[in-house]
Parts: C-alpha cells; structure tokens; sequence
C-alpha cells in the first residue's frame, strides 16, 4: 500500500480552503508520512476550522477538511493544540557576516529564523565588505547552504552604491547574476536625488527594486529616539517624524515620474502612511513594510535611557503606533519586516547616544504579532498578506498559500506557549531587544521546509 508522505491532521486553520476533496484523494497514494492532531483555538476573537493537509514530493496537494480522507497507513506525529501557519518571510534583516561574525553570522542568523517560523530570509548589504560584487554575495550564499542545506532560505540585497556611500552606483547587473533579490543602500539613504533616480532606472532596466531606508540625512540622522515629549523629558538628541516622511515623498514623486517600482523600508509614522496612501491612490507602483517594534512599542521604552530601545527610525507615540496598525490591516502598509539587527551587550551597554541603532527581532516577531490578531486588531488573513504572500509575491520569493503545487513550507504554532524572552530562548546570537525579561506567548513547535522537518519538538508516534 503507498504511504503518504506528509499529512498535517486536524491543524487548526484560519484561513480559506484551498484543496477539495477530491483533490486531497487523489494526492494520498502519492503520498508518506503523517502528523495527527486534534487541535483547537483556546478562546480569543478567531474562528478557525480544523483542516488536513496531504504534502508529497515536497509540495502542498491539498487542503481540506479533517478527517476527509482514510490516513490508517500514515505515520502519525502528536501535534495536539497548535495553528498551522504557512512559513514566513523576512524582506529586511541583517546577518552581519562577514566581518561582524561576533553579533550574527549566517548560521545563527538562519537558526533564529528556523526557529522563528521564517522560510525566506532577504539580508542587507551593510557587511564588512559590503555587498557590492558578486564574490560577497556567493560567499553569503555558500554560507547559508553549508548551515542550512534544507532552508530558511538566504536572499542577499546587493548594495545600491559602492561602499554604501552614496556617491558611485553599485554594479547591480553583476550582482543580480550573484544571486541578489534586491538593492538597497540599507540604512545610509541615497543623498543626492539625482543619483538615487538613476539607481532606480537603472534596477528596473534589470527587474530589480530598490529597497530605500528613508530618513533625510540632514534631520538629526540615526538618532533612535523620536523628537518629542519623551527625547525631551530626557534632554536626548531626536529625529522627528517628518525627516521619515519627507524622504517617503521624495521616492514615490520619482516612482510615480519614473513609472518604476520602488520599496519603502520600516515605516514608523503616520504622516509616511499618509503619503503611501496617497501614491496608492494615483496608482504609483510603492509597497512599504513596518515592523513587529513599530506595531508593539512606543517611544516610552528609552524612557530610563535604555539603548535595546534604540532604533533607526526610532520607536514612536501611541497614535503612530495605531495608525501602523490600521494601515496594515487596510494594507496601505503590505508587510511586515523585522529589521533584524544584532548586536553584542557591550555594544549596547553605553550611554544612549554611544549606543548602536538595532533590534533582534526574529526570534520574537512571531508571537508579538500573533498578538494583534489574538487581540483583533489585526485580521489573520492581514497577518498572513503581511508575512507571506505580499513579500513572496513582491520579489519573487517561494510562496506557501497551501493551493495544490505550493512548496510545503510551515509551521505548527503554539499560540498559548507561555516564554520568557531571554538568553536561553533566543537563538540570534546578539540578545538586544527591549523585550528582554517580559513574557510573551506563542511558539514555533515544529518548522517544515518542502516537507521535511528543519526544527522540530513534536513527538512521533512510530
């Protein structure tokens, strides 16, 4: 009798049917192994249905219903209380290898996101060298391969400029042939706007996109704090809002005269959305992502100078805070990112303005989001736009939606796992987050990359 060689039964699933019956039947004799579970939402605002899924060869064959289908011949792994999630993607972190291998490298980087539930990872060109030629790129690639053979799969962003400075463009061509995904100048924005118009021309002309940290240079740059009640109360140097927004107005004008794409990093305020809103509106090509610290904390968090709370853009008021939340769930904002960027305790373990800007966020983003849609202010089928399809679809990364043919990438999540944010449940190697010592709740249990288990703590009942 053929066996079956993945079957997720009686997952608990939030979203749309993407299999039929009929399809399911016609995919188990291709398939081998099975996961059981009768799982369940333990309250909360969701109303979820509890689905099969049937996987061979790697790809998803179906959707449906449980207990549709006779599974007596699978194997069967105990995966009781937990959601099914496809994998997620991450359009903005930062590994830092090679040559800060001391705050991430690429396997540990790539472990976090294992654990994390992320099956994409796209990282940034702010290395030592920076990624400017082909032979950085190959090494982040071989890295990852040798780490991870089976996935989180590693997609660098070649550098926009040479160096990351600002001055002489980058040689895109050869770095797409390399294996980037995208370009950016990371978190030094393109100075001259003439030269950052060539840079888009120039990435479209090669179906690349320009990913742009926006933050004039002039308005008190990489500050981490936000210009207002709080940098005031403590006498710190602070960004306010509008150097964000402006540099947000300057790159859809010229994607709008251009008729190019353009991609707005780490959006932290409301006058940013309501510029993005507006290009939308006059059908500018822009996508835009926020991250899980914009959506979660406010400005209140350096309040004791603490520098895990030091960010570029910095973290903002409450009302910033909410209109990300509604413009994500409207999808004004498409995605979400984490910005991951590790860096050691002494690093940060200074006075605020010595402190480095960045925030570890992959072995968090999972549950603080989770969190908005436990608490209905984030729909799940926003949750899912934000973490999967809108990043897959925008740079053509693999796309699990769980329809026939998709690569079986996903998680079993435990939404009511209560942990501890700290040193011994971290993965990253670098641990500077604000988060540190608070509880939160939801967990990766078990991460599946084309059907084959890459972090796993379910149990198997053969």
């Amino acid at each position: 009798m053929p066996k079956i060689d993945l079957a997720v039964r009686g997952a608990l699933w939030f979203g749309p049917l993407k299999g039929a019956a009929e399809a399911a039947a016609k995919s188990a004799a291709a398939a081998r192994s099975a996961l059981k579970g009768g799982l369940s939402a333990r309250g909360q605002q969701l109303k979820g249905r509890l689905v099969d899924v049937f996987v061979a060869k790697g790809k998803v064959m179906a959707l449906a219903p449980a207990g549709e289908l006779n599974l007596r011949a699978a194997k069967e792994v105990d995966a009781a209380g937990m959601v099914l999630l496809p994998s997620l993607t991450d359009v903005h972190v930062h590994l830092r290898e090679p040559g800060q291998e001391y705050k991430e490298d690429i396997a540990s980087g790539l472990g976090a996101a294992a654990h994390g539930g992320f099956s994409n990872i796209m990282c940034m060109a702010n290395t030592r060298p920076v990624n400017d030629t082909a032979s950085v790129t190959e090494l982040m690639l071989d890295k990852a391969r040798q780490a991870w053979p089976g996935g989180p799969r590693l997609f660098p962003i070649g550098a926009l400029t040479k160096g990351l400075k600002g001055q002489e463009l980058a040689p895109m061509a050869e770095l797409k042939d390399a294996g980037c995904k995208a370009m950016s100048n990371d978190g030094r924005p393109v100075e001259s706007s003439e030269l950052f118009r060539r840079a888009m021309e120039y990435a479209s002309d090669l179906g690349l996109i320009v990913i742009d940290h926006c933050e004039d240079p002039y308005l008190a740059p990489a500050t981490g704090m936000n210009e207002g009640e709080v940098s005031s109360r403590l006498g710190l140097p602070a960004q306010p809002d509008v150097a964000e927004a402006i540099q947000v107005a300057r790159d859809v004008l010229l994607a709008e005269y251009l008729g190019v794409p353009v991609h707005l990093a780490h959006i932290s305020c409301e006058k940013s959305v309501a510029l993005i809103r507006f290009a939308k509106a006059r059908g500018v090509d822009v996508t835009a992502e926020t991250c899980p610290h914009y959506l979660t904390l406010t400005d209140d968090e350096a309040a004791g100078y603490s520098a895990l709370a030091k960010v570029s853009p910095p973290l903002r008021p409450r009302a910033d805070v909410d209109a990300l939340i509604d413009a994500l769930a409207e999808g004004v904002v498409d995605m979400l990112a984490t910005d991951h960027a590790p860096h050691a305790a002494h690093e940060k373990e200074v006075e605020f303005d010595q402190a480095p800007c960045g925030i570890s966020g992959l072995d968090t983003a999972l549950a603080t989001t989770w969190e908005l849609v436990r608490a209905g202010r984030l729909p799940f089928d926003a949750f899912i736009r934000a973490w999967t399809s809108a990043p897959c679809k925008r740079f053509g990364l693999p796309l699990n939606t769980f329809a026939p043919g998709d690569p079986a990438d996903f998680v079993l999540f435990d939404q009511d796992a209560a942990w501890t944010v700290g040193a011994s449940t971290m993965h990253s190697k670098s641990k500077n987050t604000p988060l540190l010592g608070r509880a939160l709740r939801g967990r990766v249990v078990a991460h599946f990359l084309a059907g084959k288990m890459v972090i796993g703590g379910v149990s198997s009942g053969v």
